[in-house]
This record gives structure tokens, C-alpha cells and sequence, in this order.
């Protein structure tokens, strides 16, 4: 037992560096990354013409469809014979961006289709355009719903970083394999860098249950605006 906590205690400053230095980034940078371009690819989806639209299907189709790690290895070990070679990261980034943003589409879709047609009347009626009625009434009220799934997707992001470690990825999981391959105690570093990914799942999930409160108070984001 002194043996396990000693490596723990000597571990744990490694691996929490991983984590600031690679984990935490890489998935807020993917999911920032991939909520933009899942807002984009429903907009196309739900108002663009039907060639754009149907482009946009075949995206989401292709990155719902796959493996996430399939796609991973594709992007860093499959674009070199076509002479494109990435550096991990950025590797990872990509991969990640693109499959959050195939997911977060369907579930931005989903919620600003579910907006009524009053809504869209209402804002029209008094003088708004398209890109008013959607910045100022829809988008609202469809992000006011679309926060519980875009949380859980996000909670789930985090835990799906591990993945860029087959990669080659510095992140927390990699580099408890790392340790694992010099002290050979896999059991212990494994269920330490599950505890650590269980901490960030447990504050996400805290903060996620604050924001839905807080929006459910005040009553969304942003009141529309005239």
C-alpha cells in the first residue's frame, strides 16, 4: 500500500500537467471548434439549398457513421501516403472538431427546427429580417434547450481525448501509459488517470447543473431583442 501511494503521489504531478497541457485544450478547442461548424452545417442543412444541404448530410452522415477512432487514425497515419503529414495535436484537433461538429449539428437542428412558426411570424411582423429573427428570437430559444445535450456531449468529449493517445498525443492518458512502461504497475496509474477524468467529469457535470438552473431562473441565455 506505502508502495502505491508513493507512486501515486509521484505520478500525479505528470499526469495533472498532461491534463492542463493537452487534455483541458484539446477539448475545449475541439468542442468550440466543433460547435461553430455544427451551428454552421444545421443552418445549411435546415435553410441552404437542397446541393448544400445535401452536402451537409453526407458530412454528418460520414462522421456519425465511423468510429471517432477509425477517424483519429485516418487523419494522422492516413493522410501521410497522400502527402499531408499533421503533428499530433493538431491531428487530434481536426479529428475531434469534425465529429463534434457532425454531432452537435444534428442536436442544433433538432432544437431550432423545434422553435414554432409563431416565433419566426411574430419577429417578421414587426420588421426583422431572416438573420435578425434568427440572431434575436430563434437561436435563443433553441440554445435554451440545446444546453443539457450539448453539456452531456461535451462531458463526453473530454473522456473521449484518452483516444488521441493512440495518436501519439501527450494527454493524460498517454502519459500514464508512459509510466505504466517504466514502473510496470498498470493497475494503480490506470485507476489514477480514471479518478482524474472522473474528477472533470464530476465538475463539468456541477457546472452543467448550474447553467440549466440558472437558465431556467432567468429564462435563457438572452431575452430577444427588438
Amino acid at each position: 500500500m506505502a508502495h502505491w501511494l508513493e507512486l501515486m503521489t509521484s505520478s500525479l504531478p505528470t499526469l495533472l500537467w498532461a491534463t492542463l497541457s493537452f487534455t483541458v485544450p484539446l477539448a475545449l478547442l475541439s468542442f468550440a471548434l466543433g460547435l461553430v461548424l455544427g451551428l454552421g452545417t444545421a443552418l445549411v442543412r435546415l435553410f441552404a439549398p437542397r446541393p448544400f444541404a445535401a452536402v451537409a448530410w453526407f458530412y454528418v452522415w460520414i462522421f456519425r457513421g465511423t468510429p471517432l477512432l477509425v477517424q483519429l487514425f485516418l487523419i494522422f497515419y492516413g493522410l501521410p501516403s497522400a502527402g499531408i503529414t499533421l503533428d499530433a495535436f493538431v491531428a487530434a484537433l481536426i479529428g475531434f472538431t469534425l465529429n463534434v461538429g457532425a454531432y452537435t449539428s444534428e442536436i442544433i437542428r433538432a432544437v431550432v427546427a423545434s422553435v414554432p412558426k409563431g416565433q419566426w411570424e411574430a419577429a417578421y411582423s414587426i420588421g426583422m429580417t431572416w438573420t435578425q429573427a434568427m440572431r434575436r428570437t430563434v437561436l435563443p430559444q433553441a440554445l435554451r434547450t440545446a444546453v443539457p445535450p450539448l453539456s452531456n456531449s461535451f462531458i463526453s468529449l473530454v473522456k473521449d481525448t484518452s483516444l488521441a493517445a493512440a495518436i501519439t498525443v501527450p494527454e493524460l492518458f498517454q502519459s500514464a501509459q508512459r509510466i505504466v512502461a517504466v514502473t510496470y504497475e498498470p493497475l494503480i496509474l490506470y485507476v489514477q488517470a480514471a479518478l482524474i477524468y472522473l474528477v472533470l467529469s464530476t465538475i463539468l457535470s456541477f457546472a452543467q447543473d448550474r447553467l440549466e438552473t440558472r437558465l431556467n431562473r432567468y429564462g435563457g441565455f438572452m431575452g430577444a431583442r427588438a
